[in-house]
């Protein structure tokens, strides 16, 4: 293990996070290479009563990665996977990220759902959900979490599994980083097929019908077929966008991405009713590669900027829903910020309520909205905006929100997205598992009390 004080050369490289909106110091930077690195890590701060931050790709919109003072458990030097293709079996460290998951996994033609940018981590984005292009066909990142390896409060290291501490199992499915550090990931994979990507943009006057045809389209899509997209400024990086016509550059355009992973050949007539309802002002596709396909958006996120996303969950597309979608898009205050329209169902929706403390798996359509830009002293104008924006949709709202999207929640947010039932489980695994709510820079559950 190597620690990292405040005067050490490489302490400000290591504390930095993908979301720049988050630059504090934490007292200590344990960087891990092995579990018994994170148990001593862990008795160090409790001894010295410091508070814990747990670090895994640092790729968070919350940045619950670092805090100012404590001790900063950093799993980021933890990357390896080995993968077992005859079970189709995955083992990686907590530390890895979504491309070291990917590069591993596809050297064998199989995969892991997990989400749509290579350079997150893990471990954050397993443990909330996971939403990503492979959702409706195979479910969620938590959904494939077989077993994980975790170090608890007390130091003590167990395996959660459905024969050894499968309420810890249970919980880490979707409850967050509350419940210890998971060291090791048992992940399930599925068959890499070929994908096959599809992108269309219409202007701004046209986004009300592509909508309706969007909406009436994903009431008959395939398992093959995911849908997403929304609301963007045309052109904003240089270089990636040589197919669009020189007029929409500059513009807020509606832009919906199919991507199939049925037979390539099947492609063309898979997404030509969303097309031929109403013709894109432009479109481009081509058949590619599952590690190309999670990389293709990760010029759109770079590190080092600032980041403010909120999202909910909503129930249709109606007219209303998609005028105040437009209200927002028509205001956009930066050229990188985008207001997203996904719909899921599918395997989301398919896998029982009870196998996971994930919520929100009823829901249609996921909304987000991603401010993004670099000037420190516009923060309240693109914060201000991204709130407007899901406030506006309050009541047209399936209920809930993605549990990797909150951050700076009101008190009651977090009990509210999970629902009492649920709340009461996770609360009674974390007074199981951390009484003394050691692990609480997260999206916080508290345990229960002793007499609940």
């Amino acid at each position: 293990m190597e620690w990292l004080d405040p005067d050490d050369a490489d302490y400000d490289a290591a504390r930095r996070v993908w979301n720049a909106m988050h630059d504090r110091r934490p007292a200590r930077i344990a960087r891990c290479h092995e579990t018994a690195d994170v148990v001593a890590a862990l008795r160090f701060a409790r001894t010295a009563g410091l508070e814990i931050s747990v670090r895994g790709g640092g790729h968070n919109v919350a940045g619950t990665a670092l805090a100012d003072g404590a001790v900063m458990i950093d799993l980021s030097p933890m990357r390896q996977v080995t993968v077992d293709p005859r079970r189709r079996v995955a083992y990686a460290q907590g530390g890895c990220l979504l491309a070291d998951l990917d590069t591993a996994t596809t050297a064998h033609g199989l995969v892991c759902p997990t989400g749509i940018i290579s350079q997150t981590g893990l471990g954050g984005l397993a443990l909330g959900g996971g939403y990503g292009w492979l959702s409706r066909r195979w479910g969620l990142t938590c959904d494939h979490i077989l077993a994980a390896e975790v170090v608890l409060a007390d130091g003590s290291v167990v395996t959660a599994s459905p024969d050894s501490h499968p309420e810890l199992l249970w919980a880490l499915r979707g409850g967050g980083g509350n419940f210890g550090v998971v060291t090791r990931f048992t992940l399930r994979l599925r068959e890499a097929t070929p994908v096959t990507c599809r992108t269309g943009v219409w202007d701004l006057d046209r986004a009300p019908d592509a909508l309706e045809a969007y909406r009436t389209f994903t009431g008959k899509l395939s398992p093959d077929l995911h849908v997403g997209g929304g609301f963007k400024v045309a052109g904003a990086y240089p270089g990636r966008d040589g197919w669009l016509p020189d007029r929409l550059r500059g513009r807020t355009v509606l832009s919906l991405t199919a991507v199939w992973f049925g037979p390539p050949e099947q492609a063309a007539d898979a997404v030509a009713p969303l097309h031929e309802a109403v013709r894109p002002a432009a479109t481009t596709g081509r058949t590619t590669t599952h590690v190309e396909l999670q990389t293709m958006g990760d010029h759109e996120r770079p590190a080092g900027n600032r980041y403010y996303t909120k999202s909910t969950y909503l129930d249709d597309l109606t007219a209303p829903v998609v005028e105040e979608c437009l209200a927002t898009a028509r205001g956009i205050p930066s050229p990188l910020s985008s207001v997203q329209l996904e719909f899921l169902r599918g395997a989301v929706a398919d896998i029982p309520e009870e196998d996971s403390a994930f919520p929100g798996r009823s829901a249609p359509y996921i909304y987000t909205v991603s401010s993004q830009w670099t000037d420190p002293a516009t923060d309240r104008t693109h914060i201000d905006w991204t709130r407007d924006a899901v406030a506006r949709l309050a009541p047209y709202s399936h209920g809930g929100a993605y549990v990797n999207y909150l951050q700076d929640e009101p008190q009651g947010r977090v009990a509210e997205v999970y629902g009492a039932a649920r709340l009461a489980r996770l609360a009674a695994v974390k007074a199981m598992y951390d009484p003394d709510n050691v692990f609480h820079l997260n999206q916080n559950i508290p345990p229960a009390a002793a007499d609940d």
